[in-house]
Parts: structure tokens; sequence; C-alpha cells
């Protein structure tokens, strides 16, 4: 078995590459355009597909040559927004080259879980034998294996916030806000989804043309595989149906909260208006029984505050037993 770890070092880049048996991984980080140059120099591709290599987020394709396979995928990775917190994963683009005894992996070091993949098979030579295999149908097999894990991790990371949202709307005792936690939810739903339905499509795509760069009949680790994207997808789907439930229940609870409130503050407001026409009557500058001008003394000298109490309580009174037969206010 010959095994050998290259490196070599350009002006802005660099690539490794792995031996293991007759096939070598080449991988590319933060490729530039001499790094592009001169893979084109060592290897026959298309200089379109090597065009396409330096794009940071294009549209998933498997172009199908005689002697290899040019592949584009998008995968999630982790972002930061301006307060250092972790936002919305974003896609980040992963470029392959499989022939029949190379696979060249091409793509930004944000995509950890294949940084760390790499390392591990350039320092453990029992990961490398395990995961490279003896074809690079095989070590393609292994990528999109370790890929689709990390999206299952991510998975049960939305899953658990949903439980915890659940638990947080329907609960009457709470009163924060959960208004950003559900739209950021909602959004990161959405970007894996844009990730994961075409990575479907093409997946089945290489599973179709993958034998031709492998030793053995490796089609049913490939169907594994669709397996595990398709399981993510349905995931996926009920992940989106149960947000947006939720956003609907927390809405409605809001509407509710606030129409409580208005019926609280239109029922103070409407109570209070027999005291406020009598009391512009009163104020007016004409006769009227109980004005200061010739006051009342059967009961004392009150007895015009009083008048005034009682005939703006009358009103009032009957108005609150009213609205109490009626059902008005039952707030509840």
């Amino acid at each position: 078995m010959d095994i050998i770890v290259d490196q070599m070092k350009l002006a802005k880049g660099h690539f490794e590459s792995i031996n293991n048996y007759d096939s070598r991984w080449i991988d590319i980080q933060n490729p530039t355009r001499d790094d592009i140059n001169l893979l084109g120099e060592q290897y026959s591709f298309h200089e379109l597909n090597l065009d396409d290599c330096l794009s940071k987020v294009h549209i998933p394709k498997v172009d199908k040559y005689k002697d290899h396979l040019f592949i584009i995928l998008n995968f999630p990775v982790n972002v930061k927004d301006e307060k250092g917190e972790e936002d919305v994963p974003k896609a980040s683009q992963l470029s392959i080259f499989v022939g029949a005894n190379y696979l060249i992996t091409i793509h930004q070091s944000e995509i950890r879980p294949l940084v760390e993949m790499f390392q591990r098979c350039k320092s453990n030579n029992k990961e490398r034998e395990t995961l490279m295999g003896d074809s690079a149908g095989f070590l393609l097999h292994s990528i999109l294996e370790t890929l689709v894990e990390d999206l299952f991790h991510r998975l049960t990371k939305i899953e658990g916030n949903l439980d915890d949202l659940e638990d947080e709307i329907f609960d009457e005792r709470t009163k924060s806000a959960r208004a950003k936690e559900i739209n950021l939810l909602r959004r990161e739903i959405a970007s894996l989804r844009r990730i994961v339905i075409p990575l479907r499509s093409r997946i089945f795509e290489i599973t179709h043309q993958i034998h031709k760069f492998s030793k053995e009949d490796i089609t049913s680790y490939y169907n594994d595989i669709e397996d595990h994207v398709e399981k993510i997808l349905e995931t996926l789907e009920e992940a989106k149906e149960t947000i947006e439930i939720y956003k609907d229940v927390y809405f409605m609870l809001g509407t509710e909260k606030a129409n409580r409130i208005l019926s609280i503050l239109t029922i103070i407001f409407t109570l209070s208006i027999p005291v406020t026409v009598i009391s512009s009557f009163y104020g007016m500058n004409i006769s009227m029984p109980g004005r200061v001008e010739s006051p009342p003394t059967f009961l004392g000298p009150y007895t015009s505050m009083i008048f005034v109490i009682i005939i703006t309580s009358i009103p009032t009174s009957l108005m609150y037993w009213y609205f109490r037969r009626s059902g008005w206010m039952r707030l509840n």
C-alpha cells in the first residue's frame, strides 16, 4: 500500500493530496485563480468547470464526461451576525471532480466536516483506509455521508428549538415575546430546504453514474445516502408546517391579548361617557339644578356634589348592568 501526503502552497491558497492504494484525494481550500490554473495544467478539465470552482454559490449540477464527473453541491455553513452571534446558516459550494483513481474537492474552508475529515485521513492511517477505501467512488460516498450526517445534527437542533418554542407559546405564564425566535427558525428551515431539495436530485444522478469510478458495486451505499436525504427533506417539511402553525398560534394569541386590552380600555371609556356628558353640562354658563349660584342645602353643604354624583352614577350603573347581561364584560 502506497500512502503519501503531499502539499503544495501557492501565492494565496494551497492544496493537499492524500494517496491510498491507487486512489488520490486532492483537497483545495479557499481556491485562487493560480490554484485553478495549476489544476487545469495537471488535468484535462473543461475550462468552464474550472471557472465554476471559483464561484462561492453555484447552482448544484452533475456534468458527465467520458472519464470523470464534475459535481457541484451546496451545504450549510454557520455564519455570525454583527454581534458575533450565530445567524441563519448559509449555503457554501463544494465542487468535486471524480475520476477513475482520483477525487478532487474544491471549497471554502467554511465546510468544517469536510476539513475535519481530510485532517483525520491525513493523520490517521486507519481512518484513511476506512474513509477512502480503494476507489474514488467509495471516497465520494464517505464525503457525502459525512456531510449528510452534519445535516442530521442541524435538524436535531431545529427539532429541539421547536419543542422549546411549543412549551413557551402555549404557556400563558410566559410573557416574553418569541417573534424573533420564530422568524429565525423559519429562515433556517427555508435555507436548509433550498439546499436539500436540489441535493436529493443530484445524489440520484451520482448514484447512477458512480459505478464507473469504483472497483466494486457500491450502489447500495449511495442508495443509503438517498434514503437519508429523503428523511432529512421529510423532517424539514414537517418542521416547516410546525413552525407555520406556531407562527399562526403566536399571532392569534398576540391578537387575542391585544383585543382583551382594547376591550378593557373601551369599556372604561364607555362607562366614563355619562360622567363626561353631565359634567360638560354643568360647565356651561346656563342655569342648571344644583349649580353653585343657587345651591340646594337639603342634604347639607355638599348637596350639589352628592346630587351630581347620583345623576352620573345612575346611567353608569345601568350601562354596567347591561354590559354584564350581554356578556361583553367577559374578557377571559
